[in-house]
């Protein structure tokens, strides 16, 4: 028999951490490849991870509850195979000074978001501990020091004298880091209820921390008259349903509206990436599903590709799903554009935080009936609100508000006497 390591999964094209929401298995149990052994939560999904041999469960390397990163060991299994067990422990006590070398060669290896971020901070890595692999150091690491006020600042070292050198005036002395506020701990009383904020609640927390600290927000609104949409889809509601085993909502008209949108203004379909904006082909609209306890994004693939029928067929599928927990982590990736349906629970204004990297986050707000003043009398008219956050670094105002107006003339040019559904 042979130990194998089993590591955390990334469950994600931006995943970078997992939290084991629940352990399938205990040390002693047999188990089969691709046999579940653990549940594990991140700010897109919630999947299953396969064991990758047969055998039986070792140990346990984290609790419940603990989130890691990718790639991080998470369960040790006796396997078949010739025995390595020894002659890995012999190995490990003459490696001590080779590991960490290495180790101290990882600490030094910084990624682009980790110098952009510290350097936005004035944070001196020198002096982070890091909880990556070999002691790395992660964003998630400079993102608990942002907010805890804790923020290391450069130290100021003396010059060495050199012979014969001229008095030289001593420099200037730097301004000290801008205090950061310290969140003190919250004092309870009688009836108070503490949520622990792990699991899904913590991945979400993380993930808008990040949307925030990277990109800066920058939010638009449009006013749009849906009348005439109005009264298509309540005159074609129940003719479809029939037909199609499927609700017709108001939401696969504005996702039709705005890949309209996007097609004439590709721009708004891209992702930051550091150095670069990649402006995407694919239009691919992710969409915001809520569920009791977690907030899912599942990704309408080549939206510019469907019906109104396609539409509203995935959308039904992907709620379904969602509240059955039964999304793949597949099915949360590749993403371009976001739209999310505050409307449905009586919001008439938001401003939503980016689905990072993607460039921008459309709310569609709640259908609003009111007085409106068209061609010289006020008549009663079915309003709606678009509400756009958009990352400054990729879109400026200009392009936006031009999206928005294509989408608006969109929504406001439907016929309800030629209207296409499929």
């Amino acid at each position: 028999m042979k130990t194998e390591t089993l590591t955390m999964p990334q469950l994600g094209e931006s995943v970078t951490e997992g939290t084991i929401s629940m352990w399938l298995v205990k040390p002693g149990d047999t188990v089969k490849k691709y046999d579940p052994i653990a549940e594990v939560i991140t700010d897109k999904v919630t999947a299953e991870v396969p064991s990758s041999f047969d055998g039986v469960i070792e140990k346990l390397l984290a609790e419940e509850g603990d989130t890691l990163q990718v790639g991080d060991a998470i369960v040790t299994m006796q396997v078949s195979g010739g025995s390595t067990e020894v002659a890995a422990t012999e190995q490990e006590v003459p490696a001590v000074e080779e590991t960490t070398s290495a180790d101290t060669s990882m600490k030094k290896r910084y990624s682009p978001a980790v110098l952009k971020l510290s350097g936005e901070h004035g944070i001196d890595l020198e002096q982070v501990t890091g909880t990556g692999a070999g002691g790395r150091i992660t964003r998630k690491d400079l993102l608990k020091l942002i907010e805890s006020g804790s923020i290391p600042t450069p130290q100021a070292t003396e010059p060495k004298p050199e012979a014969q050198a001229a008095p030289v005036a001593p420099p200037a002395e730097a301004p000290p880091a801008p205090k950061r506020p310290v969140i003190a701990p919250q004092p309870t009383e009688t009836g108070d209820i503490e949520i622990p904020t792990a699991g899904v609640r913590q991945a979400i927390a993380s993930n808008m921390v990040r949307a925030k600290h990277e990109a800066p927000h920058a939010w638009l609104m449009i006013e749009v008259d849906v009348t005439n949409l109005v009264e298509a889809r309540n005159r074609h509601k129940d003719a479809f349903f029939k037909q199609e085993g499927v609700k017709l909502t108001f939401l696969p008209f504005f996702m039709k509206a705005t890949v309209e949108g996007l097609k004439k203004h590709p721009i708004m379909n891209s992702t930051w990436a550091g150095d670069k904006i990649i402006q995407k082909k694919a239009i691919n609209l992710s969409l915001a599903v809520a569920t009791q306890d977690a907030l899912f994004v599942p990704v309408v693939k080549n939206a510019d590709e469907l019906s109104i029928k396609g539409i509203a067929r995935a959308i039904d599928d992907f709620g379904k799903r969602a509240q059955a927990g039964k999304l793949s982590s597949a099915e949360m990736q590749g993403g371009t554009f976001t739209v999310n349906n505050t409307g449905s629970f009586g919001s008439i204004q938001s401003a939503p935080i980016l689905n990072f990297p993607q460039a921008a986050i459309l709310s569609v707000e709640s259908i609003v009936k009111r007085p409106v003043w068209v061609n010289g009398m006020f008549a009663a008219r079915d309003m709606v609100n678009l509400c756009m956050s958009i990352d400054h670094r990729v879109l400026d105002g200009l392009v936006a508000g031009q999206f928005l107006q294509t989408v608006k003339q969109a929504l406001e040019s439907i016929d309800p006497n030629q209207l296409s559904l499929y």
